[in-house]
């Protein structure tokens, strides 16, 4: 396929998702959550297609000499099919954002006013290696009334047209047009220029992957963008923390899981009781094969740790890698995080009352926690039942987007007759 066919196949979509938008709008909750019940069916019964689909798209992977990193997140396992299960039977267990009216109020005149959730209307979404987003952003646009647009990563190409496979099926089994959910079938990057340009059918664009391909995104597109940059994460060790418990928490949030972004890549640990806890706690990290750059004041301390550089404070390194560094107090806690995050999830460990509440007051950040680990910032752990990325963005979505992230309210208004004088 050229590239004057590239647009034309775009604009295709475009109109297709345009025309199902307007019948999803008004389309029941019921059958909703019967097309995303038979979606999963679907892929229960192509569970051994999907490993087989995948193991494709992993083989040509390593012969592109693609990074741990993006290897981990474009495998998918049997426990990851189902997840994507689970997230469809959880996502159609939720209330049914669209068409709930609030805040309805009589005025003066008599006049009721409110604000009813609607439908954002097309969503287009553009995402890199991992293809359990095909079902999961199907799945959120689909139960919110959107017509969705997804272009997943070449790397995924296999895996995700299986998946929409079991996606079309879905939607064809509960009555609705299959193009509610359309899946690029092209791999050439010309396609997601068209999309990110094409204002006169897609709403909004969703972009989920590395920092280049958002950074583009937002930079190139015609249309509005809900954003996901860096995970740049924080936990910051207090002076009145439970040092057992802070421990145990700093290590999940950086060895659970190396290549995700709610992922804690620097931590920040109070001085007063940086010499009781840090020793310890750097050995279990090593032990863990977990690399450690530290200040000044960290190095005094681990004799393995390798200097930190200015630039290791702003990394997302998605890797065993983690930066360190002792802090006098929880006022230079909040300026670090502040001056080097990247608004995405951070978290205290204190058993201060005063100093949690001043630390989710103060750090500017989508996702603020206390005592517990930053990768608990997801979608499902939230219950939204998935999410369609997590928004670092301050307008309109912030944090994890399920659900209600992708719609808008209108006003309506309600009277009896009533005559403006």
């Amino acid at each position: 396929m050229d590239k004057p066919d590239i647009k034309a196949y775009i604009e295709q979509l475009g109109r297709q998702a345009r025309k199902a938008s307007r019948v999803l709008a008004s389309v029941k909750s019921e059958t909703k959550n019967l097309a995303l019940s038979k979606i999963g069916e679907a892929l229960d019964r192509r569970r051994g297609l999907l490993v087989e689909e995948n193991r494709k798209d992993l083989e040509a992977g390593r012969r592109n000499n693609l990074d741990a990193p993006l290897l981990d997140r474009l495998q998918l396992t049997g426990k990851g099919i189902q997840a994507m299960i689970d997230g469809l039977t959880e996502i159609s267990s939720l209330p049914d954002p669209v068409g709930a009216i609030t805040d309805l109020n009589y005025r003066p005149s008599g006049i009721q006013v409110g604000r009813m959730r609607v439908p954002l209307g097309v969503i287009g979404i553009i995402y890199e290696s991992r293809p359990n987003v095909t079902a999961e952003a199907a799945a959120l646009c689909l139960k919110s009334g959107n017509a969705c647009i997804l272009r997943g990563g070449s790397e995924a190409i296999h895996s995700n047209r299986a998946i929409a496979d079991c996606i079309r099926a879905g939607l064809s089994e509960a009555s609705l047009p299959e193009s509610c959910i359309q899946v690029v079938q092209v791999t050439d990057r010309a396609a997601v220029g068209e999309l990110i340009r094409m204002d006169a059918y897609v709403d909004v664009i969703v972009p989920r992957g590395g920092k280049g391909l958002i950074e583009r995104i937002a930079r190139e597109s015609r249309i509005p963008v809900i954003k996901h940059l860096d995970g740049i994460c924080h936990v910051f060790i207090d002076d009145r923390a439970d040092l057992g418990m802070a421990a145990e928490i700093a290590l999940n949030a950086k060895t659970q899981r190396y290549g995700t972004c709610n992922t804690m890549e620097t931590l920040l640990i109070a001085e007063r009781v940086a010499k009781t806890v840090l020793p310890d706690l750097a050995a279990r990290f090593l032990e863990k094969g977990v690399e450690l750059r530290g200040c000044a004041r960290t190095r005094e301390l681990v004799a393995a740790c390798k200097e930190a550089t200015e630039q290791d404070w702003m990394t997302e390194y998605l890797a065993p890698i983690l930066s360190i560094r002792i802090v006098d107090g929880i006022d230079e806690a909040i300026e670090h995080i502040n001056t080097y995050g990247s608004a995405h999830t951070d978290a205290i460990v204190t058993e201060d009352y005063s100093r949690a509440r001043r630390f989710l007051r103060e750090v500017d950040s989508s996702s603020v926690m206390v005592n517990v680990s930053t990768r608990f910032a997801d979608g499902f752990e939230y219950g939204l039942g998935a999410e369609i990325g997590i928004s670092t963005d301050k307008l309109h979505a912030r944090g994890p987007v399920g659900l209600e992230g992708l719609t808008s309210v209108k006003f309506i208004v309600l009277g009896d007759g009533q005559m403006r004088t």
